[in-house]
C-alpha cells in the first residue's frame, strides 16, 4: 500500500507544520508540490493514500491561473474517492470546487488568532474537538450542496465541513507550531489592527493554553480521515 500524502503549499517557505511531523510519525512520506511555482500536480491519486492543500495569503477568487487549476484539481480526489483535505484556503478551495463561494464576512469582521469552536451534532463523531482553534483568515465560504458542517464559530459559521466520506474542509489551522505562529505574527502584523482580530500576545497565550487540545485532537482525525486508505 502506498504511504505517500500528497501536499500542496502556496509558498516557497511554506511547510506542512505539525501535520507533517504527525504524518512522518504515523509512516507517511510527504510529497510536496507548490503550484504557485510552476510545479505539477499529479492527473491520478493511484500512488497517493491522500491529498492536502494547506492555506496562504491568497484569495480562492484570485484570478490567477494556478489557483483557477488547483481548484479544478480537487476533482481529482474526488472523483477517485481518496481522502482529501483542505485547510482555511484549501477548504474555501473545496468550497468552491463544489459550487460554494467565499467573501468577506458581511460586517468585515476576521478571524485572527484563537476563538471558540463550535461543533455541530453531525461533527461529534470527529471529536471530541478542542474548545478553541487557531485561526488567520479575512474570507469564509458557503457550505457546498450536498456537503455536512461539522463545526461552526461565533463570525463564520462555516468552520469546518464534510462531502461524502472523505473528503473534508477545515477554515482554522491545527497545523501551526509556535515558531510559524512567531513567524505569522512578524509578517502579518499590520492585520492585528483589523476588526475582531487579536495581538500579538493574544496568541501566544492562547498557544499555551488551547495548544495541547488541538494537537491531541487533530491527531486522531488525522487516523480517522486516513483510515479507508490504511486497510
Amino acid at each position: 500500500m502506498t504511504k505517500d500524502i500528497l501536499i500542496i503549499l502556496h509558498s516557497e517557505s511554506s511547510t506542512a507544520g505539525r501535520i507533517g511531523h504527525m504524518l512522518n510519525a504515523k509512516g507517511y512520506r510527504l510529497d510536496i508540490r507548490r503550484p504557485c511555482l510552476g510545479e505539477a500536480l499529479p492527473p491520478s491519486l493511484a500512488r497517493h493514500a491522500g491529498a492536502m492543500i494547506f492555506g496562504g495569503p491568497m484569495s480562492a477568487n484570485d484570478g490567477d491561473d494556478w489557483i483557477a487549476r488547483e481548484i479544478d484539481w480537487i476533482g481529482v480526489p474526488l472523483n477517485e474517492n481518496k481522502p482529501f483535505l483542505g485547510i482555511c484556503l484549501g477548504a474555501q478551495m473545496l468550497a468552491r470546487q463544489l459550487g460554494g463561494s467565499v467573501a468577506p464576512h458581511d460586517a468585515g469582521l476576521v478571524e485572527i488568532g484563537y476563538y471558540p469552536l463550535l461543533p455541530t451534532a453531525e461533527g461529534q463523531t470527529f471529536g471530541p474537538w478542542p474548545e478553541h482553534v487557531y485561526h488567520w483568515h479575512r474570507e469564509g465560504h458557503t457550505l457546498p450542496a450536498g456537503a455536512t458542517r461539522l463545526a461552526a464559530s461565533h463570525a463564520f459559521e462555516n468552520q469546518a465541513f464534510r462531502y461524502g466520506e472523505k473528503a473534508f474542509g477545515i477554515q482554522f489551522h491545527p497545523e501551526v507550531t509556535r515558531l510559524t505562529m512567531h513567524r505569522w505574527g512578524v509578517l502579518g502584523a499590520h492585520r492585528f489592527s483589523l476588526p475582531n482580530a487579536q495581538n500579538a500576545s493574544a496568541h501566544l497565550e492562547g498557544n499555551l493554553l488551547h495548544d495541547a487540545p488541538v494537537r491531541h485532537w487533530l491527531s486522531g482525525f488525522l487516523d480517522h480521515w486516513l483510515a479507508p486508505a490504511i486497510e
